[in-house]
């Protein structure tokens, strides 16, 4: 009664704690129908049986197995993540990591690990916690998978990528992470599940994933809150 459930978007009334009202809910893009294996980006078509790629990931194969998003990063659900990663907004997390249960759950299987993106000590400190090991946390609960939030580190603080193309990001990127060694035994002969909040070129997952298998991880597989679609 003092404090009533609001939508996390827009703050009107909800029925629930940790939900968007109906408006919010109709105008956050999630991504759902037929999507790229790879990258989770939502593609035109019917699924037919077979594994389908986008044509980036086909040019490029990824270093990891499959990957998804919940959202398409564009309107309500770009407000949401800008909040959660720069609006000190943290409990936004815990629905967000729902919805990336829902859109991962071809992903999930026994014994795998979960890690998420690491963030440099300096941006950390600055922003108080990792928006991605949140996720990865949150999603431990809802799956009920093992979580490891320091996996891997960010040793160099590399700028930011926005406006790179993928080539700049993969050059810019390149040494910048590597695994924890005194996590290096986690990951040995396991199946690791890396998590991001926003996919753009996959860059930064292409990195981590690397870094994963030359550590000695089985397979890779990458979900993230949101996906920077081509055209956006």
């Amino acid at each position: 009664m003092i404090y009533p459930p609001r939508c996390m978007s827009c703050g009107e009334l909800t029925e629930a704690d940790f939900g968007l009202c109906g408006s919010c809910w109709r105008d956050t893009p999630f991504i759902g129908g037929v999507v790229c294996e790879s990258c989770g980006v939502a593609l035109p078509g019917v699924a037919d049986g077979h594994r389908i790629e986008c044509d980036d990931c086909m040019k490029t194969p990824r270093p990891w197995q499959d990957g998804r998003a919940a959202l398409l990063y564009d309107g309500k659900a770009r407000s949401l993540i800008l909040a959660l990663k720069h609006g000190d907004r943290p409990e936004l997390a815990r629905p967000a990591a729902r919805w990336m249960a829902q859109a991962g759950r071809d992903l999930f299987h026994d014994d795998m690990l979960i890690a998420p993106v690491p963030l440099h000590w300096s941006r950390l400190l600055k922003r108080r916690y990792n928006q991605s090991a949140l996720l990865a946390q949150h999603l431990g609960r809802e799956t009920g998978l093992e979580v490891c939030v320091d996996l891997l580190v960010r040793r160099v603080k590399t700028p930011v990528l926005d406006g790179k193309t993928a080539v700049e990001r993969a050059e810019t990127l390149s040494g910048a992470i590597a695994p924890h060694p005194r996590r290096l035994h986690r990951m040995q002969g396991r199946d690791v599940l890396l998590v991001d909040d926003v996919m753009t070129s996959g860059a930064t997952l292409a990195v981590c994933a690397r870094a994963c298998l030359a550590a000695g991880a089985n397979h890779i597989f990458v979900l993230a809150l949101a996906r920077v679609a081509k055209d956006a």
